[in-house]
């Protein structure tokens, strides 16, 4: 096995994430703009333009179609992989420090930090199939947690989100009640 360095990135390093298949190896770094790397040569592929502070974490969605960022521009942007394009852009009081998709890419968990008057935040996300569809709206904000929220994931089936924070705690949430589904549109018939 031989090492791969791989150069492109202007300031430090923030977070790496493969995608599922793991041929694609996606980089934040503070100067602004994640990369994606073929994974197993190390060539860069490009860079997604847009944001205007330092990112701090990302991921992919399971087909490798799109990729959602999480910056401290107060944004987490949503990208179509393949051609850098920007789709979509999520605003918030404060600086978006960890974003997750849901199994099924339905949903993203977003956090932010405290920052001048706000306190931190866990957010979720609807993610529309169709962009025309989506909205700034939160289905879910947890507040009411002390010091930064380091990382948010989804815990198993998408039932609960743990969040790992500046105060050494590790906290599991209940998701169950946020609505997956718009029941008066759903067939009586079910």
């Amino acid at each position: 096995m031989r090492p791969i360095l791989m150069k492109g990135h202007e300031r430090p390093l923030t977070f790496l994430r493969y995608n599922r298949d793991g041929d694609l190896l996606f980089s934040c770094a503070k100067d602004h703009t994640p990369t994606v790397w073929y994974a197993d040569n190390g060539d860069r592929l490009g860079t997604y333009r847009g944001h205007n502070g330092a990112v701090w974490s990302c991921d992919v969605s399971r087909d490798s179609a799109r990729l959602i960022t999480g910056s401290a521009d107060q944004t987490a942007k949503l990208w179509d992989v393949s051609t850098g394009r920007e789709l979509f852009s999520f605003r918030f009081d404060a600086p978006a420090r960890s974003v997750e998709f849901a199994i099924g890419d339905a949903l993203a968990v977003i956090t932010t930090d405290n920052f001048m008057d706000h306190v931190p935040t866990v957010q979720v996300k609807h993610i529309a199939e169709d962009l025309d569809d989506q909205t700034d709206e939160s289905a879910l904000v947890i507040t009411g947690i002390k010091g930064r929220i380091n990382r948010a994931v989804w815990g198993p089936l998408n039932r609960t989100i743990i969040t790992a924070g500046e105060d050494a705690t590790i906290r599991i949430w209940d998701t169950e009640w946020i609505p997956l589904v718009d029941i008066d549109a759903m067939d009586p018939s079910l």
